[in-house]
């Protein structure tokens, strides 16, 4: 059970969306542990998707499968990730604007960093829908008991705490290979990202609602 989570935690950490532009983007912007607040909010975010579908499934698949609840998830996730790509777009720390590279500098509290985090994952529709289905598909299609089941979400989890780990280490490291000019173009193009996943998620949202 536990490989099986690895497995599974090693398919969706490969995965490029929003939380993973978040992630090196504050890492790279602020540093090693404004990025892991923001990785601590994600995995706090999962775990309580995790924990509810576990105790409620029954209930949580009848509010999941309902229009209401994919029109209000989708366009709040849409919307949220738009301002945040539109703050990372549009606010340019004054270092960058330099040729020399400027220290770290953290502009957020670390309660800000979680909560942007928490946010992004947790009001992202792909989040609730994954663990749903993966447990309908995985865990209740095969029967798992407790034990079972603990080993598996601790398998998929635990990879994903060590593949955002990394992630968040190498954008640091690599900040130092950048100039500052790089790193204006890397906090662009990240808030061009969000921007396109967040009208990305609007558009299909209204589309299937629709």
């Amino acid at each position: 059970m536990l490989l099986d989570g690895i497995k599974i935690g090693l398919i969706l950490s490969f995965m490029i969306g929003p939380i993973f532009f978040a992630l090196v983007q504050t890492s790279v912007d602020e540093g090693f542990r404004a990025g892991l607040m923001v990785a601590v909010g994600i995995w706090v975010s999962d775990t309580s998707y995790i924990l509810g579908v576990y105790f409620g499934v029954s209930l949580l698949a009848n509010i999941v499968n309902t229009q209401t609840f994919t029109l209000v998830l989708g366009v709040a996730g849409s919307i949220l990730l738009i301002i945040f790509g539109l703050v990372t777009l549009l606010t340019i720390p004054k270092g960058l604007l330099t040729d020399t590279l400027p220290e770290y500098k953290r502009s957020s509290s670390y309660l800000s960093l979680f909560i942007k985090g928490f946010l992004i994952n947790i009001i992202n529709p792909f989040t609730v829908f994954f663990w749903s289905s993966l447990m309908g598909s995985v865990v209740i299609k095969d029967g798992f008991n407790g034990t079972q089941a603990f080993s598996f979400f601790a398998g998929v989890l635990g990879t994903i705490v060590v593949t955002d780990l990394l992630k968040v280490f190498l954008a640091k490291r690599i900040r130092y290979s950048l100039r500052p000019v790089h790193l204006l173009w890397l906090r662009r193009i990240s808030g061009a990202t969000l921007i396109a996943f967040g009208v990305v998620l609007l558009v299909r949202v209204l589309l299937v609602v629709g």
